[in-house]
């Protein structure tokens, strides 16, 4: 099955806050690789607009730093799988270790709703 994973980054790295990020990594992969991969500059934030702008990306599952409640909240709306609580390292490193079932996710760094 072929999907589109979305990874919010800065400076080369998972952002640690999703709704701060310059830049969106993201991966089209298979089962076992990454297929392709680019960066994207999302729209400029406003409460609740990149869960829609990453749903029109095409992406299916984000890995996230730290996320507040109420965009958590309208991902499931959009029938995106979220994992929170990634480490921050390189985008592409989450998406292989999400691949080979080893991302590790932990606590949200996000505290709001």
């Amino acid at each position: 099955m072929i999907r589109r994973i979305a990874i919010p980054v800065e400076n080369g790295r998972l952002c640690s806050h999703f709704g701060h990020c310059k830049f969106f990594y993201v991966a089209l992969v298979n089962e076992k690789s990454v297929l392709s991969e680019e960066i994207v500059k999302p729209p400029k934030h406003e409460p609740g607009l990149y869960p829609a702008w990453v749903a029109e990306k095409g992406a299916t599952i984000v890995i996230a730093g730290g996320m507040g409640e109420k965009a958590q909240e309208l991902f499931r709306k959009e029938n995106i799988e979220l994992y929170i609580g990634a480490e921050l390292k390189d985008p592409k490193d989450l998406v292989i270790d999400f691949l080979n079932d080893k991302l590790k996710t932990g606590t949200n760094s996000c505290n709001h709703s």
